[in-house]
């Protein structure tokens, strides 16, 4: 029963640093900056912000979006109205192709065979 427990806990830990990963790369496909946390400032800021969360912010009259990781990456990643905009693109995508993965196969108009 101990094991199962220790499995099931380890199991929801990586399952975490996964969904993680994922969404690191989906950030930086959408072209967010990644600042590292590399010194004692930025390492205290960061985990000062939510974690693993998308958050909008206002600086100097601008919209940002951060996303802090200061588990795996130990860094911040960055980015406008433009970046959040092609994250949202590429979310939609993953959502098509997971409800219809021939909707990105490209096919011609006239589908996969040639008449």
């Amino acid at each position: 029963m101990l094991f199962a427990a220790i499995l099931a806990v380890t199991g929801c830990a990586t399952t975490r640093r996964e969904e993680a990963a994922s969404t690191e790369q989906l950030l930086a496909a959408a072209g967010f900056q990644m600042r590292p946390a590399d010194t004692p400032e930025r390492v205290a800021a960061l985990a000062s912000m939510p974690r693993e969360k998308l958050v909008v912010r206002s600086k100097d009259g601008n919209v940002v979006y951060t996303y802090a990781d200061p588990e795996k990456c130990h860094c911040l990643y960055v980015g406008g109205p433009k970046e959040y905009a092609a994250l949202q693109q590429i979310g939609i995508q993953r959502e098509i192709a997971a409800h219809d993965p021939e909707a990105v196969m490209e096919w011609p108009g006239w589908g996969p065979w040639l008449w």
